[in-house]
């Protein structure tokens, strides 16, 4: 008797820019779209907590290829600091370990904001996905280990004090590079200011290309649940990952050639001769990610004739 193949589901491809609400994880947010798409691969681009809120790119089928081109883009949060005490996860999930009564004023907040701008250095939160021998450092906190993670250079470009909430709070607005990590930014702010902070709340407002008038809320996709064109309609290009790369033009042959694995020569006035990293196309369908030297497009990783 012959056992009978697992169904594998749609093989759709592109991004869903969704909405996380508060109170539910990353990866359950995944399993969530992959379930409602019926789509035969499924995952994101950067965790976010799960008393965060905001922006969790989803990459559907070929546009998990293209993952690592979002996580490396720049990320806006908008977070809110409670002043008087420090947890152990830097957010409202931990157990204070130290508090104080004292509360900044504006003046000493704008000031210790000043050294929190260009390339600082920074040490990730013990609750956190860093990886300290192989094991993740949150497993060995959970554990009551005394986790010790090296500091690590991050880039803030940007952060803006947007609100006062009375003494007890302040609302601040960062634009930072991969790997920066808000509730850090927070305990040392507090650190620095004498009064101890931690995160209250937390949302991430842009992630790479993608901005606020791309986010599709999780319960407005459940709400489409079994209409696949609707929930089809929701779905942004895989190439959108790609925007800050050059882009190749292929001619029907060079397509062909591309998507089984070969180099092609690029011609023409205007071809690129080099680019460490860029992307070739035919037509609006993404054929490979690749490089170009000496005029010649490499492909690296190519996409199957339906990606766009």
């Amino acid at each position: 008797m012959s056992r009978q193949r697992k169904k594998k589901g749609r093989p759709i491809s592109g991004w869903i820019v969704l909405d996380k609400p508060i109170g539910i994880g990353s990866t359950e947010c995944v399993s969530k779209i992959k379930w409602l798409y019926k789509a035969a691969k499924c995952g994101h681009a950067g965790t976010l907590d799960p008393l965060a809120s905001g922006m969790l790119p989803i990459a559907l089928g070929e546009a998990t290829k293209t993952v690592p081109y979002i996580m490396d883009g720049e990320k806006t949060y908008r977070f809110t600091v409670t002043w008087g005490g420090e947890t152990n996860t830097d957010d409202l999930e931990g157990e204070f370990t130290r508090t104080s009564p004292d509360r900044p004023s504006e003046a000493a907040i704008r000031e210790v904001m000043k050294a929190y701008v260009g390339e600082i250095q920074q040490i990730p939160p013990a609750f956190s996905a860093v990886k300290i021998n192989g094991e993740r450092a949150y497993n060995l906190a959970r554990e009551g280990e005394t986790v010790e993670i090296e500091p690590r250079t991050v880039s803030i470009h940007r952060l803006d004090l947007v609100e006062l909430r009375g003494e007890e709070a302040a609302v601040f607005e960062c634009e930072c590079g991969k790997g920066t990590y808000v509730r850090a930014l927070a305990r040392d702010m507090g650190r620095d200011l004498g009064c101890f902070g931690h995160i209250s709340e937390l949302r991430r407002t842009a992630v790479g290309p993608f901005g606020e008038e791309d986010l599709v809320p999780l319960e407005e996709l459940v709400a489409l649940e079994d209409d696949l064109e609707a929930l089809d309609a929701e779905i942004l290009a895989t190439g959108v990952a790609l925007d800050e790369l050059p882009e190749v033009a292929l001619t029907p042959d060079q397509a062909s050639r591309i998507r089984s694995g070969n180099p092609v020569l690029l011609r023409g006035r205007d071809a690129i001769t080099h680019a460490e990293e860029a992307f070739a196309t035919f037509g609006t369908q993404l054929v490979a990610i690749g490089c170009v030297e000496k005029g010649e497009f490499l492909p690296k990783r190519v996409f199957t004739a339906s990606s766009v």
